[in-house]
């Protein structure tokens, strides 16, 4: 059996490294490929390496099995998929090797060397190397080779941690550059394109932001304790530096990888001497326990918090200077990779002249620490940091627009809305574009819905009338653009998704989705804001649109498209399906019919539906939106839904529904009082 995404064939997976990194590398393929059937192998030279490797694996799925996150089939499925393996032979055939060796370039040389004679002439060859060049890894190969070759960097626990840096060497396709990023997006993975600098663009924050409270502990702010704690509270991390740093068993890595940024990067990196009495003494660091309290003065704690935002926001503008990432795709790396607050929005929360002055503060007193161009010259505007949300990517006169939110699964919130619209005009305006494709970031949302902390913040039916039209501003946009707008609904859409998807002049959706649509405001207690009282009977007709809007039922992929809401599923690459059809209809080959934009009937009494714990209020103004908007014409009808969704806000039970949402989730039924 094989897997196939695009020109990607995949038949056989090969990792080379039992050690710390390559069986949780090969766990991942596992669990992303067992329904495929395709077999992954890993390959070590020591025995004992691969007999630890296996047992590392097979205790995982064990645990995932006894927890309920892998179903007994799947955990078996898993485990006959992976071969543990001293025989190199075995990687014979393979379509994708990741080699997860330990961090010597020779070491790394020897093996590619031997992949390149093994695996056939499709073969991707990537390192799994986490600071050497492609360059100095693969320059050894023949032209042809390095071609098809990458850096895939994954960080720990590499089966758990969703980042992967994807590093093109010079000589490096980029259809295969194209491969991989969508690849591993379609798999479940985020990954983030990255320059081939020493490093690549995560670790030189991670090892810098170490080597920071290293220098703060030598410089007398605290213990090893005290700042490890002072800093996992001002940078929003999971763990300390010192202790992720015992976590990840870094110490020789980022030992030797500071003192080659010395040369490589600027003279501000080197190991610190509190490292190099770490490594001297073999032992992990002195970090806090368990639940024990680490107690800092006030000072004491500004004083450390003050130098590692400094340290922080110095790193992240310096490696946005280098050119080597995107600053949106910065952003995204660190905060999925090092599980932190990312940088950019702390400096626009903070502000980005109190961000400049603490780096200003902290080069100062650390010869050789530069100061950013990029935060300097933000800073003089007096604006905030423009992070993208919505990432622009051209198919030859086809723009397709991601919304790529993926740690709250691409919900809508202003800033999303608001640069949907900019690039509406953008689009509008552009000459060289004939069609649009809108689509979402991952395998498992298009849109999940307006972000609830967005609703929560409304405090007013004024201020909710006013939310409500500034929400629908871009899908007015694309639906009035003039060039054909396809939505590719490459997971499920839901609430403000799914009102955006109904904007466009067609809607595609990945085959298989039990669960694909739906309006599930009245589960919040709250009036659908962005079209979907007008739009959803328009498509679907008034009674089905009725039952779904007042009940928030979901419907499935095949029933969104028996209803007449979705053209067709797409079994494959949706958003490639919908290039296909934008592009059609632009030429004229395919005719589309875009939603209605006149009156329809509808019955001055909806059907009755069984509404449960559902409020009665909520659904009242749900009705009249349906049967009083939909008699006007759409333009009046969506004006007239803004205005009882501003009445909505109004009541008790929108509260109660908001906030039941934000301290429950999605599945504890809101206790509403109908009023």
């Amino acid at each position: 059996m094989s897997y196939r995404f695009r020109d990607l064939q995949i038949d056989k997976i090969g990792v080379v490294g039992s050690g710390n990194i390559g069986p949780d590398i090969a766990l991942f393929f596992a669990k992303a490929f067992h329904a495929h059937g395709v077999p992954v192998v890993v390959v070590d030279v020591a025995d004992d390496a691969v007999a630890r490797g296996r047992a590392k694996a097979e205790q995982k799925i064990a645990k995932g099995r006894e927890s309920g996150a892998f179903k007994p089939a799947a955990a078996d499925a898993m485990l006959a998929t992976l071969t543990f393996t001293t025989d190199y032979a075995q990687l014979a055939g393979a379509s994708l090797v990741i080699e997860a060796a330990t961090e010597n370039l020779e070491i790394k040389k020897k093996i590619f060397a031997q992949l390149a004679t093994l695996c056939g002439p499709q073969a991707i060859l990537a390192s799994n190397s986490s600071h050497i060049e492609p360059e100095e890894i693969f320059g050894g190969l023949d032209a042809a080779t390095r071609e098809r070759t990458a850096v895939i960097h994954y960080f720990f626990p590499a089966e758990r941690n969703l980042l992967v840096e994807i590093v093109p060497g010079r000589d490096t396709l980029p259809a295969h550059t194209t491969a991989l990023m969508g690849l591993y997006e379609e798999i479940g993975k985020i990954p983030v394109l990255v320059g081939g600098r020493f490093g690549y663009a995560v670790n030189p924050v991670f090892e810098g932001l170490f080597l920071a409270a290293a220098l703060a502990v030598e410089e007398g702010l605290g213990t090893v304790k005290e700042v490890d704690t002072a800093a996992r509270k001002a940078l929003g991390l999971g763990v300390g530096p010192f202790t992720a740093m015992n976590l990840t068993g870094g110490n020789p890595i980022t030992n030797h990888s500071l003192d080659v940024m010395t040369s490589k990067l600027n003279p501000w990196f080197r190991s610190p001497r509190l490292m190099k009495e770490a490594m001297a003494s073999g032992k992990p660091w002195d970090t806090p326990k368990r639940d024990e309290k680490v107690e800092l003065t006030p000072g004491q704690h500004t004083a450390i918090a003050d130098t590692m935002l400094g340290a922080y926001f110095g790193l992240a503008g310096e490696i946005l200077d280098s050119g080597i990432i995107t600053l949106a795709d910065l952003e995204l790396g660190v905060e999925t990779g090092l599980a932190m607050r990312a940088p950019f929005a702390m400096m626009n929360e903070i502000g980005v002249g109190r961000a400049l002055a603490l780096v200003q503060a902290y080069a100062a007193a650390h010869p050789g620490f530069p100061v950013p161009q990029c935060i300097a010259a933000q800073a003089a505007t007096g604006a905030p940091f423009v992070i993208p949300v919505v990432i622009r990517q051209d198919d030859g006169d086809v723009a397709v627009l991601t919304i790529r939110r993926p740690k709250v699964l691409n919900a809508l919130n202003d800033d999303v809305y608001a640069q949907l619209a900019d690039h509406a005009r953008a689009l509008r305006d552009d000459a060289t574009i004939a069609a649009v494709v809108i689509t979402g970031f991952g395998p498992k949302a298009f849109v999940s819905g307006a972000d609830v902390n967005f609703l929560a913040a409304i405090t007013s039916p004024a201020e909710g009338v006013t939310t409500s039209e500034r929400s629908k501003v871009p899908g007015n946009l694309f639906e009035t653009l003039g060039k054909p707008v396809i939505c590719a609904m490459n997971g499920m859409a839901f609430g403000g998704g799914n009102e955006l998807a109904m904007c466009c002049t067609a809607r595609l959706i990945r085959a298989g989705l039990g669960v694909a649509v739906g309006q599930p405001e009245a589960n919040l207690g709250i009036v659908p804001g962005a079209g979907a009282t007008q739009r959803l009977p328009r498509l679907v007709g008034v009674t089905l649109a009725a039952e779904l809007l007042r009940t928030g039922r979901t419907l499935s992929g095949k029933e969104a498209v028996a209803s007449g809401l979705v053209s067709a599923e797409v079994d494959g690459d949706v958003v490639a399906a919908a290039v296909t059809l934008a592009r059609g209809t632009a030429r004229g080959t395919i005719r589309l019919t875009p939603v209605h934009s006149g009156p329809i009937a509808t019955p001055d009494e909806l059907p009755a539906v069984e509404l449960g714990h559902l409020s009665r209020a909520t659904d009242a103004l749900i009705s009249r939106a349906i049967v009083e908007g939909c008699r006007m014409p759409l333009a009046e009808g969506l004006r007239f839904e803004s205005e009882l969704f501003g009445a909505c806000c109004a009541t008790e039970d929108m509260r109660i529904g908001v906030q039941n949402f934000i301290a429950n989730g999605p599945r504890v039924k809101a206790e509403f009082v109908n009023r």
